[in-house]
């Protein structure tokens, strides 16, 4: 059924017959009208179903297909390839792969190989060049935040005007002033609500705390009302 040469790879009709010849009389098994391990042995070595005229091959394997959940437990001990097929025929199961495997060994036309590495080095190095390039001209990503204030005064004598006046004069690399509005506290007295943005790498609400306070003669304390990454 099965031709050693041709494991594999294709079913061979003048092997296949030789080999029922010199094995069995019957073409549905391998060894014995029972499925056995040789039967598998030869299964799992052929590349798929015989043509469909090889009627006898196409019945074994499908036989022998059919046992596929209990092919473990078949009768016989499972053997190497090479110890099944035809009486007194070579087995060239594995020389025919180191055959090949040599003859793809010779090159006789000599190998681009090592131009075709240095060609692609060249290559992934001029890549990389290019990355490195764009990749330094990219602004890197400044992390800011937007922070809501509230300033409160001592009382509603306080004047508001030049409190924020004075709020606003506080200046550093990375803080913006925004808008702002006074918000009444209670028994006439408003606070100064008022927005800005920051890098935090180069402001944070520590700093603006101690500076804004430090207006003592209109400021009574500072309070952050709310506080968003951007």
């Amino acid at each position: 059924v099965w031709s050693h040469e041709c494991a594999g790879r294709a079913w061979d009709v003048p092997r296949f017959t030789g080999w029922c010849k010199g094995v069995c009389n019957c073409a549905s098994v391998t060894r014995r009208y029972v499925p056995s391990q040789a039967d598998v042995a030869v299964f799992e070595a052929v590349s798929g179903p015989p043509p469909a005229d090889l009627c006898h091959a196409l019945r074994w394997y499908n036989h022998i297909k059919s046992y596929e959940k209990e092919k473990g437990s078949l009768p016989g001990v499972k053997k190497p390839l090479g110890k099944y097929g035809p009486a007194n025929v070579e087995d060239t199961t594995g020389s025919g792969a180191v055959e090949s495997k040599d003859d793809d060994d010779i090159d006789l036309f000599g190998s681009d190989d090592e131009e075709e590495s240095e060609e692609a080095k060249k290559l992934r190095e001029e890549r990389l060049a290019q990355y490195e390039s764009k990749k330094a001209k990219k602004p890197a990503l400044v992390a800011k935040s937007s922070i809501l204030l509230d300033v409160k005064p001592w009382d509603d004598e306080t004047d508001m005007a030049k409190l924020e006046e004075c709020v606003r004069s506080i200046q550093a690399d990375g803080l913006v002033w925004g808008s702002s509005k006074l918000v009444p506290v209670g028994y006439g007295i408003k606070k100064l609500q008022i927005q800005c943005v920051v890098e935090d790498d180069k402001v944070g609400t520590d700093m603006l705390e101690e500076q804004i306070t430090a207006f003592e003669d209109y400021v009574q304390s500072m309070d952050v009302a709310a506080f968003n990454k951007i």
